[in-house]
């Protein structure tokens, strides 16, 4: 097992762990408020007359309301100027109520109505009859062309310069939020490590990843990915995975979610004594990692991160570019109430860096055959540059950083 950490039962490592989330304040109303404000003043600038919304984390970041996307059209007529307008199914009238944090007028459509002819007579209420209307860009297919066909009037275009304008940039409640989020996995993935054993297998341990996010004060793992040996070689698992055998590399990324917002984090070491291409390819790794980090400059373009980490790889023997052996995804993504959300840090991504962008730093090093190695921790921009949300992995032997 990896020195300083290992040796407990379920119980014992589920009674080193309790509840994180103490102190933890949710986003005020005053604070959406100031969200849908930014969206008219995006919207102004960007010759839109209004932004439609739709049900999922969007119209929860606008809003305060958690509702989630289905076959039947939920969601916000945000305009460019005055209060916003909601339209949902008329039987859900109540239950939208009960979920409101922006309160608005709540237009309804009965299941044998057209809730797109409804949207249309909404911006037509409005004055935008005829006008320029920025769609969620996480809508479904169905409601867009649902709208286009029964509003043949309205110009449809992308809404994201304003859904991604303002939520690209975290807000301090924001940023503490997903602080809080990572410090409860970090503690989970401590207490994971400590009981593996030869012959556990995948599942055992996903199920006291999920107990131990419970025990912290999650709703449970929000995913889990446990691989080992030449499993780690695959970035996102494999259809039959390996039980644990000594000598294997261990990779375990998982994460949940705090009032909404995301933790993801990866880590990777050795049960047992670490071969020296283990421990080649490991600090190789951890190289690409803090290279990607010194990167990270306000002003930059997000793909000149991804370009550095891929450079110490790629000077190493591996790629080239996204070939394996090598790096065969981005080196990060951004992340918030999406756990995959822009801008990314991927080479042809443009968006420059700003304050408040958080992001993850993962250039996953992929040998398949052998194993693989991703070392993933988040940062967030600061006016002084980069700044973790978690320490990076010490060490392959000390991989929390327990021994020193």
């Amino acid at each position: 097992m990896t020195k300083g950490v290992g040796g407990k039962t379920r119980d014992e490592a589920l009674a080193t762990l309790s509840d994180m989330t103490a102190g933890i304040m949710p986003i005020t109303a005053e604070e959406f408020a100031a969200r849908i404000a930014k969206a008219q003043r995006l919207l102004r600038a960007q010759g839109l007359d209004a932004l439609y919304i739709n049900a999922g984390s969007n119209l929860y970041y606008f809003t305060g309301t958690r509702w989630y996307p289905s076959e039947r059209m939920v969601g916000v007529v945000i305009p460019a100027e005055g209060p916003l307008e909601y339209i949902a199914p008329a039987f859900e009238l109540d239950t939208l109520k009960g979920y409101m944090t922006i309160k608005g007028e709540v237009n309804t459509w009965h299941e044998d109505e057209s809730p797109y002819a409804l949207f249309g007579d909404i911006l037509k209420r409005l004055g935008y009859g005829k006008g320029r209307i920025g769609m969620d860009e996480s809508a479904a297919f169905f409601i867009s062309d649902g709208i286009r066909q029964a509003c043949p009037e309205l110009e449809l275009v992308s809404g994201k310069a304003v859904t991604a304008g303002c939520r690209m940039q975290k807000s301090a409640a924001e940023l503490a939020l997903m602080q809080r989020a990572k410090d409860m996995t970090l503690a989970v993935h401590k207490a994971a490590a400590s009981i593996l054993r030869e012959g556990i297998c995948v599942t055992e341990v996903e199920a006291f990843i999920d107990a131990a996010h419970r025990k912290v004060g999650a709703a449970g793992s929000s995913f889990c990915i446990v691989l080992f040996g030449e499993d780690t070689a695959y970035p996102h698992g494999v259809k039959n995975p390996k039980c644990l055998e000594l000598g294997d590399t261990v990779l375990i990324d998982t994460g949940c979610k705090l009032q909404g917002y995301n933790s993801d984090i990866t880590r990777t070491y050795v049960f047992g004594e670490p071969s020296p291409r283990q421990r080649q390819l490991w600090e190789l790794e951890k190289q690409a990692q803090a290279a990607a980090f010194e990167a990270a400059q306000l002003g930059r373009p997000c793909g000149s991160v991804d370009k550095a980490a891929r450079s110490v790889l790629e000077a190493a023997g591996f790629g080239p570019g996204y070939a394996v052996p090598g790096l065969p995804h981005r080196t990060g993504h951004g992340i918030g109430l999406d756990i995959h959300e822009w801008p990314y840090l991927v080479a042809n991504d443009q968006t420059p860096l700003a304050e408040g962008m958080c992001f993850s730093n993962e250039p996953m090093l992929c040998v398949p055959g052998e194993f693989g190695v991703r070392l993933e921790d988040h940062f967030y921009m600061t006016q002084d540059g980069p700044r973790w949300f978690t320490q990076p992995s010490h060490s392959i032997d000390d991989p929390f950083g327990i021994l020193v």
